[in-house]
């Protein structure tokens, strides 16, 4: 047994984190999870790899709009409804359709990061799918994540992680949408399913980490940086990269709710 210990979406992609007591399962994941997307001219999509002060950028989802919010700037509400010019975007080797939400929106999200960039929406009907590679027989759709629907991570495994660290860092630096307790450390490398009453979550690949994870997510500052701990124990030889939690799939439960709290049972790999 384990349990769900936090839950976060992040509506726009690479911006700031929401912690939630519940969240609801659509296709695609978590619900309103990275269906914004930030891109530059070209349509290629930005985040805090290259742009740290996305982190600066607070959403909130509220009744019939998503609202930002930056530093020096008034809040910005951009209606839920998916609607805008279509457009041609790129997320590392894929290329879909999405929607733009327009000048007003791209003046607003350029002033806040300091660069010219522009906002766009998932449509309804986008057709992009996680890697069938790691998802086998399971088709997973998504929306604008870097490649699967959800991202778990474990307690144990940051504690390990932080004792390792001249200084310690929070879980927030790993983006998850879900954080488990009770396990032991790294545990999450040979799980097989999460069931959460009837929602079931496959754990399908490793999740390679990238600078990202140096950056403050309340001032999109760079500060202490844990890709050189990790690398000393957690280089993934396979996937070329240091790893620190699981990407998933969801296999039974779209509608369903996941709470805060959580008691959920873990099967393992044979």
């Amino acid at each position: 047994m384990a349990l769900v210990e936090d839950i976060f979406v992040y509506p726009v992609k690479s911006a700031r984190g929401i912690a939630c007591e519940s969240v609801r399962l659509v296709a695609t994941g978590f619900e309103w999870d990275r269906h914004w997307l930030v891109v530059d001219a070209t349509g290629a999509f930005l985040t805090q790899r290259t742009h740290p002060q996305l982190a600066r950028v607070v959403p909130e989802i509220a009744n019939t709009a998503l609202v930002l919010r930056a530093p020096g700037l008034s809040p910005l509400s951009v209606p839920l409804a998916a609607a805008g010019e279509q457009v041609t975007v790129r997320i590392w080797n894929d290329v879909c359709e999405a929607l733009d939400l327009g000048e007003e929106v791209a003046s607003w999200m350029s002033e806040a990061i300091g660069d010219a960039v522009r906002l766009v929406r998932k449509p309804e009907d986008m057709r992009r799918t996680a890697s069938r590679k790691y998802t086998g027989e399971v088709v997973a759709p998504v929306a604008f994540p870097d490649g699967y629907p959800v991202l778990v991570c474990n307690s144990a495994s940051l504690a390990d992680l932080n004792a390792r660290m001249p200084e310690a860092i929070p879980m927030g630096r790993f983006r998850p949408n879900i954080v488990l307790s009770g396990l032991p450390a790294f545990a999450e490398d040979r799980i097989d399913t999460v069931q959460i009453g009837p929602v079931t979550l496959r754990l399908v690949k490793p999740s390679t980490r990238c600078v990202i994870t140096s950056t403050d997510q309340l001032t999109g500052e760079r500060t202490t940086n844990p890709l050189p701990v990790l690398r000393k124990f957690r280089f993934n030889r396979e996937l070329l990269g240091v790893t620190f939690g699981e990407n998933a799939i969801i296999t039974s439960g779209v509608g369903q709710s996941i709470v805060r709290g959580a008691e959920c049972t873990v099967t393992f790999e044979a």
